[in-house]
């Protein structure tokens, strides 16, 4: 079997907005009508239930996790970010909603929030920030996006017939991927795949909700003027590691013009509350040490952007000998080496990776995928259950087991797969793979 038979299936497109509605309609259902706005206390047009948004959010930010390589392995950040979280809740307009705020792996420079309350940051973003204030001003700024409904109101406001017309489709994101061509050759989701973009309306008042409960909770307003300050340098100054950051929650003078007057009026008494900044800089000491090495990291995601793969492999070297056992650079080198058709060195760096995080899912998948181009197909098959025990929900492992299983010549087994995967892909290359095997084997009669 040749490995370049192995390709994704270029699935329907759909925008993660119709994406994130069609998901919570086939899993939780929908309550249309009207619903009480919890911040403004206004009626609002509203398809998606609070039970929806959970269920989503349920469904889809452990993909979103994975694909950022992992939530952190520094057991001690993770928990300090949480329970800064956590300290805001009881201030927010939804204090029952079931949040959970951590640190994730990826070294672009992001936050996000999914509709039920699953709230992340970036290393890339940790590193900018100056101190605990400035913390909860960014996780206060998500939790102001869970507690209006933004992505439950964009959902709602879309066309229904348009959406009952799309159809769903496996979904795999490419328009923020660092590695798009790769990316559809893995059947991966691209970084930021599932996440909502918000409008400007959003974001300003995403902002004033995290200035209050930021506030509210003990912070000086100076931690939300030092946030909006340098996010509105790194949207002047933009990189590659900051194309999704304000893509997905866009920048502008105003916001951060509207901070330092709100700075000056309406917070003017929390000028003197603390910013915690020592205990920002202790938390992180362990992240700040590797900081040239995330740098790097995220210089060689530009190259990759751009297929300069030499350049990309130069700069993950760099990373990779300050932190060898780098989950996200072992993994970000393994794709470095499949886009280049080194498959062997592929399959080195994701069983690295396979020891430094385990439990998580993405390495078993690249092992797989790497062993599946190399005829290693009952190794290959191993991997890719292991990632789906690990992780459920993505249709493209069942192609690639499909796949192991067809070249070890176990054809009911791997023609049992190829069936799962077409009941939620049936486009693109591979979905045409899978359904002339099962026409081929007999598995599918056609008319004459």
């Amino acid at each position: 079997m040749k490995s370049n038979s192995f390709k994704n299936s270029g699935t329907h497109q759909m925008t993660r907005r119709k994406f994130l509605w069609l998901t919570g309609m086939s899993a939780a259902g929908f309550a249309a009508g009207c619903a009480v706005n919890p911040v403004t206390g206004k009626n609002q047009l509203m398809l998606v239930s609070e039970t929806s948004e959970i269920q989503i959010d349920k469904q889809n930010s452990p993909h979103q996790f994975s694909s950022d390589y992992g939530i952190l392995q520094d057991k001690a950040l993770n928990s300090y970010i949480s329970q800064v979280g956590r300290n805001l809740i009881p201030h927010t307009h939804r204090p029952k909603m079931p949040y959970s705020f951590q640190g994730v792996n990826a070294t672009y420079i992001n936050a996000y929030a999914f509709p039920g309350g699953s709230i992340a940051a970036t290393r890339g973003i940790l590193l900018k920030m100056d101190n605990e204030a400035e913390l909860a001003a960014l996780l206060g700024h998500e939790l102001g996006h869970v507690n209006a409904r933004h992505t439950a109101q964009q959902m709602s406001k879309s066309t229904l017939a348009g959406l009952l017309l799309s159809g769903v489709t496996a979904y795999v994101g490419q328009k923020y991927s660092q590695y798009s061509d790769l990316a559809q050759q893995l059947g991966m989701l691209g970084a930021g795949a599932l996440l909502a973009s918000y409008s400007r309306d959003n974001e300003r008042e995403a902002d004033a909700l995290g200035n209050q409960y930021m506030v509210q909770s003990g912070y000086s307003t100076q931690g939300f003027v030092g946030l909006m300050e340098m996010l509105n340098s790194l949207s002047k100054h933009k990189s590659g590691a900051t194309d999704l950051l304000f893509s997905t929650h866009p920048m502008s003078d105003e916001r951060f013009r509207t901070a330092q007057e709100n700075a000056r009026t309406k917070y003017q008494s929390s000028q003197n509350l603390p910013l915690n900044k020592e205990r920002y800089m202790d938390s992180t000491s362990r992240l700040r040490a590797i900081k040239e090495a995330i740098e790097a990291m995220q210089k060689s995601d530009t190259a990759m952007a751009t297929q300069n793969y030499d350049e990309a492999e130069s700069y993950l070297r760099k990373a990779l000998k300050q932190t060898p056992d780098d989950y996200a650079g072992l993994l970000m080198m393994a794709k470095c080496q499949l886009a280049q058709g080194n498959n062997d060195e592929a399959q080195a760096y994701a069983d690295q990776a396979k020891q430094a995080y385990p439990r998580e899912a993405q390495a078993y998948y690249m092992s797989g995928f790497a062993k599946l181009r190399g005829n290693s197909f009952d190794s290959a098959y191993q991997d890719f259950s292991k990632s789906e025990q690990l992780l459920r929900g993505n249709p493209s492992i069942a192609f690639f087991k499909g796949a192991a299983l067809e070249g070890m010549g176990r054809r009911d087994q791997s023609a049992a797969e190829y069936k799962r995967y077409l009941q939620s892909v049936n486009k693109g290359d591979n979905a045409k793979h899978a359904y002339q095997r099962l026409t081929e084997w007999g598995y599918i009669k056609t008319q004459k």
